[in-house]
Order: C-alpha cells, then structure tokens, then sequence
C-alpha cells in the first residue's frame, strides 16, 4: 500500500483515514445472493454505518432478509439471471426510490452485472445524476448465447459507470478492455473467524472443501481427483447447492472416499480439524475458503482459476484448472511428508498476515465513491451521459 492515501496498482489504499464518509448517503445494490457478495455488502454496510455515512440497500427481499440489512431504500426485484422485462422493472422501482429526498446525492454502488445493469438504467435519466461503482464479482463463463450477451452487459456497465473495483487481474482487464475509464483490483476480504477447535475423531487424513455445489466450483473434478488419490483419506465438502444430489449419486456410486457435509456453522472447528484444504474451482475472485485456510495455517491445493493466485501467492500448491489428475497428485504429495505440510502451514500463515483485510476494504470503496462523486459532477457540467440504452 502507498503511504501517501493513493490507490496502488492493486488497489490496495492506507488506513489513514484521509477520506471521509460523514452524512453521505450510499445506496449499495445487489441481486440475489446466498453467500459471498451478501457478505461483501453486509462488510462494507457495517463500515460505511461506522463512517457516518447514510447506507441504504436495494435488494431483492429475500436477500434483505438473509443478510438482515436494517435500512432499505426498496426491495428490487434483481434475479440470477438476466430478464429484460423485470430488469426494466426493477430500474424504474430504483430510480423511483433514487428520487426520494433521503437519498439526493448518493453514489450508487452495484454489486454484480445484474445489479449493475439495473443501476446504469435507473441513474441515466436522473439529474442531477448520482455517481456510480460497480463491482465486478464474477466472470461470465462458457462460449454460447448467453454467455456472449452476459460479457456484452458486463462491457457496457463498465462503460457506463465513473469507478469499475473488479475482484481479480482477469476481471481488471477485461473492464479495461471494454473502455472503463477507471479500474482497479477489489479487495474483497473473508470476514474474521474465530479460532477453531478439532471436531473430527481420529482416522485418516481429511481434506477438506468449503463450497457451493454449483458448476463454478469444480465438484466433478474434485470427484475425479478423490477417485485417483493414493492414500487412505476422509474427503469432506461443506456446502448445499444445487448440484448435491448429482454429487452423491456419484460419491455412492463410485465408492469414493467424499463426504457431502451440507450447510455447516462450523467451518473454523472444521478448519481445525483438517490436513489439507482444496479448492477445484473453475474461476474464483478472492475466495473465501482458501483465505480462511490460510488464516488457519492448513496447507492449500488450488485450481489456477482467476484471482486465487492473488490471494495464495506462493503458499499454496496450484494446479491447472480441470486437471483432476494434478490435484490428486499434489494432495497426495501433502499427505505423504508432514514437513512439507508444515511448511505449507507456515507459508500459508505469513501469506494470510499480509493479506488486505476490512479496513483496507472500507477505504478503497470510500476512495471509490469519492472519485465517482467528482466524476458524476464533471458529467453534468460537459453534459455526458451513460451509453446503455
């Protein structure tokens, strides 16, 4: 980080306080949400609030619900995928709540494509015309229609907003790519733990998996990997999702050695009581799992996928995505020699110590809407308006 307050090439920003959120008002917007992004805006609510600033949420209600956001401009209705007649409902609902006297002035601030979208809309027509953040949590894979649409919605919010944060390297330059006109590296943080205690009876090894089960998260190769391990070995994932009951069909079917643990709340005893820490994803941000592993100390095996190098440097084992034979080979390396697991767990540590954490956060989101705030006013001088139509 500069010492200076500057924003440095990663994004990071100083803890010294020189940007100020006192009586601003912000209206964070998101979609639907079951885990990571809710976090996320819930983090920097609870930051901005210490701040002073005025935070208001638009959200679909059951996101509201989950996350508890106590102040809410509107429930908007922004689904998981796109849908021309809602995202236009949704817009007008926005822009309606936008207008009202409490929130005159804010910068608005969109978590996610989805959310994006709905937000470039709704501000475009208003004047005078609020400042816009979005941040780019996910990147919009596979080759078809719809993907090709995701990635044109993904370029013209980029376009259309005064900050683009954007969660890994991959996602930076992409935003550039599209013409943003300021980007940086998000820091998005894994919200503390606290110290964990071992749960687990002794037996064999465990590795363990934190996730969703959804396609993003690479479970088939995980099964792969776990059908190819050599040595005697507990496989526990933690997580629901969609694809669980196709999971387990596998797991009986092929006899392997994976447990498929659901929800759980107790990730840190977990942690505790695991040898080695695996994430098979096809794409990630800043995964939260590998970041609590690294605070923990547990050795992590990790697919090459977007920013989790970033977050890992060199404390972790990656392998190439979808490469179930190399993930199986280098979790097999870390169950045969304790003194290269113990390496691993102090690597992991001194990573995890130097990794940004909520303040870091908190002040490059407030640099952000500041620039926005001076870029929006500069717009309704020169009479420049978004280009999504």
């Amino acid at each position: 980080m500069s010492e200076d307050g500057a924003v440095s090439e990663d994004g990071a920003v100083s803890e010294d306080g020189a940007v100020s959120a006192a009586g601003e008002p912000v209206v964070l917007v998101l979609g639907t949400s079951a885990g990571g992004v809710g976090r996320h805006v819930a983090q920097l609510c609870e930051g901005l609030r210490g701040r002073g600033a005025a935070v208001h949420v638009a959200a679909p209600a059951a996101t509201l619900e989950r996350f508890g956001f106590a102040a809410v401009t509107a429930p908007v209705d922004i689904g998981a995928s796109l849908d021309p007649v809602r995202d236009l409902r949704a817009a007008a609902r926005l822009r309606r709540a936008l207008r009202a006297p409490a929130v005159r002035g804010a910068v608005v601030h969109a978590h996610g494509v989805r959310a994006a979208l709905v937000a470039v809309l709704a501000v475009r027509s208003l004047r005078p015309r609020p400042g816009l953040v979005v941040t780019l949590h996910n990147a919009v894979l596979g080759a078809g229609p719809r993907a090709r649409l995701g990635r044109a919605v993904q370029d013209a919010v980029c376009r259309a907003a005064d900050v683009v944060l954007a969660v890994s390297g991959d996602l930076v330059e992409q935003a550039r790519a599209a013409g943003a006109r300021r980007v940086r590296r998000a820091l998005v943080p894994a919200p503390p733990l606290p110290p964990g205690t071992p749960v687990l009876p002794p037996g064999e090894p465990v590795v363990l998996v934190v996730a969703r089960l959804a396609p993003q998260k690479g479970l088939d190769v995980l099964l792969d990997a776990a059908g190819l391990l050599r040595h005697p070995v507990r496989v526990l994932v933690a997580g629901g999702g969609p694809l669980h009951e196709a999971l387990a069909g596998r797991v009986a079917a092929e006899r392997l050695p994976v447990q498929l643990l659901g929800e759980r709340g107790d990730v840190p005893d977990l942690l505790a009581s695991a040898d080695v820490a695996v994430s098979a994803s096809a794409w990630e941000g800043q995964p939260v799992f590998v970041q609590e592993a690294l605070r923990a100390g547990v050795p992590v095996v990790a697919t090459d996928a977007g920013g989790t190098a970033e977050v890992t440097g060199d404390a972790a084992d990656l392998v190439p995505v979808g490469d179930a034979a190399a993930l199986a080979a280098a979790v097999d390396a870390l169950l045969a020699d304790p003194v290269l697991r113990e390496e691993r767990s102090a690597r992991a540590r001194r990573r995890a110590a130097g990794l940004p954490g909520a303040e870091d956060a908190l002040v490059q989101v407030l640099t952000a809407h500041a620039e926005a705030r001076r870029a929006a006013g500069g717009a309704r001088e020169d009479g420049s308006t978004s280009d999504v139509g």
